[in-house]
């Protein structure tokens, strides 16, 4: 098989390859090395075909389902041929076996998923990214494999619900209510969700009360910036009301995280605080 339109490039001294190759190519130029390989030498989880399933529905959302390179060990397999001698870097990849998958092994699955069932409906292919080194050695490979399987970490739920404030409406209010100068949470919270001495509400927290506190249908008819007054109110009147034990992080537990959602404050409203006018309208 032959892949077309290559860059050739070296990453910390290594050959590697970089373009773009069709998914039904792709199923036949792949093989997975599983942990309990008999020459133990296998790396590979077994395929969580929820994750793959997931991946393939992520697909089905056309043009803004980006994703990352596949990663490969040509492992000698593959050569490469430029077009010309003036741009070296750039040319054909002439693949005489299979490269072993580093990385992307629910990607490749969801991306069959997928493609079983739009080819059948539509006729059309899909674009796959690929890196691939020319040659690891088995015990480079499964080092590298380790790296990025155990160094790298997410985002984290907080950040991607910040990311998501432009199309998430709860997203944004939980963010406002981390910005704002009114709100209680003002200097109080993390957007990252990062936590340290004086920022021990996250944004994940937020929005999940936000999600208790908006859960009845008939709330959904508000407007986000009207969803906004509301939580302001309604933490504010909290704040209010309790000032001693909100500002005691140590010693009380109303801002600690598995208290700060609305569940827990209604519970102290129908506890302690059920006369009181004020915080009964902000519940209603």
């Amino acid at each position: 098989m032959v892949i077309e339109n290559v860059l050739l490039s070296k990453i910390r001294g290594k050959i590697a390859y970089q373009g773009n190759i069709s998914a039904t190519t792709m199923m036949n130029l792949f093989y997975v090395k599983p942990y309990d390989h008999p020459s133990g030498k296998g790396y590979q989880r077994p395929v969580d075909q929820k994750r793959s399933q997931d991946f393939a529905i992520y697909l089905s959302k056309g043009e803004d389902a980006l994703f990352t390179p596949i990663l490969l060990n040509a492992a000698s397999n593959w050569e490469f041929a430029c077009y010309n001698k003036e741009r070296p870097s750039y040319g054909r990849l002439i693949c005489k076996g299979k490269a072993s998958l580093m990385d992307g092994q629910h990607r490749l699955g969801g991306i069959q998923r997928y493609i079983q069932e739009t080819i059948q409906e539509t006729n059309s292919d899909l674009s796959i990214p690929f890196l691939s080194f020319h040659c690891l050695d088995e015990d480079e490979e499964i080092k590298l494999f380790d790296t990025i399987n155990t160094k790298a970490r997410g985002i984290g739920p907080s950040l991607s619900k910040y990311l998501r404030r432009g199309s998430d409406e709860l997203s944004w209010v939980a963010t406002q209510l981390l910005v704002r100068n009114d709100s209680p949470f003002h200097n109080n919270g993390s957007i990252i969700g990062k936590r340290n001495k004086g920022r021990h509400i996250t944004l994940q927290n937020l929005y999940r009360s936000l999600n208790l506190l908006f859960k009845e249908r008939k709330l959904s008819v508000f407007t986000k910036e009207e969803k906004l007054e509301i939580s302001v109110f309604f933490f504010s009147t909290v704040k209010e009301l309790f000032q001693s034990e909100w500002m005691d992080y140590k010693e009380q537990r109303l801002t600690h995280i598995v208290c700060i959602d609305d569940a827990y404050l209604i519970e102290i409203y129908e506890n302690k605080v059920r006369g009181h006018r004020k915080l009964r309208r902000s519940l209603n």
